[in-house]
């Protein structure tokens, strides 16, 4: 079964993603394909990283993730396909595969240099479907593109460990259809520092002191039901490992979440102070 994904930043009230399903289905009738997600912010590759990052690895091997994000060819941002795990990514080269590249080697990476070869009036998606039934295909990256051995690193919101060891800071890089706040610490950078430290996460005015193991991981007593937490801010590693700040039982359209009840937002800082 040939696999091809999708994570754009197209929306769906436009015509683009049915569009560009019917492309790859007019090049490649058998290809199953699956959204992943066509709400990212716009050009927000921050999100689109942590995005493919916790969910690419749900598919099989030889999956092709297609991303449709800040993806017009320039000078600048090159038009790439990497072969990484196993997985085959196809996107512009301005740092949405930062995260992946960071934790294992590429297998293979490619400039992609079929675009004269396509009709004059192709556009930068064209060149993306192309690839993308290429790949899927089980065609070689050699006749799709120039071999590279790096790609762009973006490292403007990298998590970053003190020089004396006794503090991360990370920011939020991703908000959930609950607002919760994700931020890129890792559950394996907070043990490797923290080493059973008592800590505290900071941001804002605001702090919590206790990781919890999931969302209801309140104390629950005859004077002190699960319903009496609602609303309590909260701590934990989310499914993908990634330090999140909640708000137990949120809604964004009723009774708030973290963005809107502790002011959290994209890019916001969190620190976590070990003692």
């Amino acid at each position: 079964m040939s696999i091809i994904t999708l994570t754009t930043d197209f929306g769906l009230k436009d015509y683009f993603v049915g569009a560009l399903k019917g492309k790859l289905i007019s090049e490649y009738s058998d290809v199953q394909i699956i959204d992943i997600t066509h709400y990212v912010d716009l050009f927000n590759i921050s999100e689109a990283s942590y995005i493919i990052n916790t969910s690419y690895n749900c598919f099989p091997k030889g999956t092709v993730h297609l991303i449709g994000v800040d993806y017009e060819r320039t000078s600048e941002n090159k038009h790439i396909a990497i072969q990484w795990n196993d997985h085959f990514f196809v996107c512009a080269d301005n740092g949405i595969l930062s995260i992946l590249t960071q934790k294992i080697v590429p297998q293979k990476m490619v400039e992609i240099n079929i675009h004269d070869r396509l009709q004059v009036d192709s556009t930068d998606l064209d060149v993306f479907v192309k690839v993308a039934c290429h790949l899927s295909k089980g065609g070689a990256l050699s006749v799709i593109g120039k071999e590279i051995s790096s790609i762009k690193i973006v490292n403007e919101l990298q998590s970053v460990v003190a020089s004396d060891f006794n503090s991360i800071k990370g920011y939020v890089v991703y908000i959930d259809h609950f607002g919760n706040c994700v931020t890129n610490i890792s559950k394996k950078m907070f043990a490797d520092i923290g080493k059973n430290r008592s800590f505290e996460i900071k941001f804002g005015t605001k702090s919590i002191k206790k990781i919890h193991s999931n969302y209801s991981d309140f104390k629950v007593s005859e004077k002190y039901t699960l319903k009496d937490y609602e609303g309590e801010k909260l701590a934990l590693f989310n499914e993908a490992g990634f330090l999140e700040i909640a708000i137990y039982r949120s809604n964004p359209l009723t009774v708030g979440s973290a963005k809107s009840l502790l002011g959290l937002k994209y890019r916001d800082v969190v620190n976590i102070v070990f003692s």
